[in-house]
């Protein structure tokens, strides 16, 4: 097959496209390419501290051009997400004010720490002010019957200068181990966020690429929505036997280059 001949395609952020502030290598340059071959873009990313219209402001502050429809954030499914499995209900937020927010708009009634026992469920997202009193809050309000429903399971945010913040994962994985329950997650690799974005591209998954730098959420989720994937490797990436991307790139200059047309690509390779 040829890169250039697929119809679709949905990128990862946070370590595919920038790095905190900094757009990374051969992003806007690539991204420009598909615009140039009218090919259709969705940017799919797990953040939980962000909405569709911010996203896509820090990415036209970036130089890259973006539409708020374009952006597909797992915070934005949320709410509506909630609401299918268990009804408007009462929600117990370890997250930022946007997901607060978001759960709102859903119709949720979001629970005040202190009263924990009223929350029918705990929403766990990217919170910098986490603390013990957090903690204790949400892994009480489970282990007493609150269902537990995470945005991702992402244990790292990178950062500028190979930095990084505890993702969501991280602060999900605490309330897992002090109530003694798994959560249900909304993002990648959950199937839910990679079937909206192909509606979103308006294609069948095998016109698609998924590419991302994230072998457990970004490959292996678009891999089982039947998408071609591209693994933007980090540094010092391991390949894993389990998770087999169809294509290994080091940056997305490397993939531009790959994007010439009549440029045929392995149907498998790295992994």
């Amino acid at each position: 097959m040829r890169l250039a001949d697929l119809s679709g395609f949905a990128f990862d952020l946070d370590g595919c496209v920038w790095t905190g502030a900094v757009l990374l290598p051969g992003a806007a340059e690539f991204l420009t390419a598909l615009r140039r071959r009218s090919k259709r873009v969705v940017f799919l990313t797990n953040n939980s501290r962000e909405l569709p219209e911010s996203v896509a402001r820090k990415l036209s502050d970036l130089g890259v051009e973006a539409g708020p429809r374009e952006v597909l954030t797992a915070l934005e499914l949320l709410g509506q997400e909630i609401a299918r499995r268990f009804g408007r209900t009462e929600v117990l937020v370890l997250g930022v004010d946007e997901m607060a927010e978001a759960l709102k708009a859903h119709g949720h009634r979001v629970v005040p720490l202190e009263r924990w026992q009223e929350a029918r469920v705990v929403a766990v997202g990217n919170d910098p002010t986490f603390d013990y009193a957090k903690l204790k809050a949400a892994s009480e309000a489970v282990a007493h019957g609150a269902n537990f429903v995470t945005v991702n399971l992402d244990p790292r945010l990178p950062l500028e200068k190979g930095e990084f913040d505890p993702g969501a994962g991280a602060l999900a994985e605490a309330v897992a181990v002090a109530s003694g329950a798994r959560p249900l997650v909304v993002g990648k690799p959950r199937p839910l966020i990679f079937k909206t974005a192909l509606e979103r591209l308006g294609c069948r998954p095998r016109e698609a690429a998924m590419i991302g730098d994230s072998l457990r959420s970004d490959i292996r989720g678009g891999r089982a929505a039947g998408m071609y994937t591209v693994w933007v490797a980090p540094p010092g990436a391991k390949a894993d036997r389990r998770i087999r991307p169809h294509l290994r790139v080091t940056s997305l200059t490397e993939l531009l280059a790959l994007f010439a047309p009549g440029r045929r690509l392995p149907s498998t390779r790295g992994g």
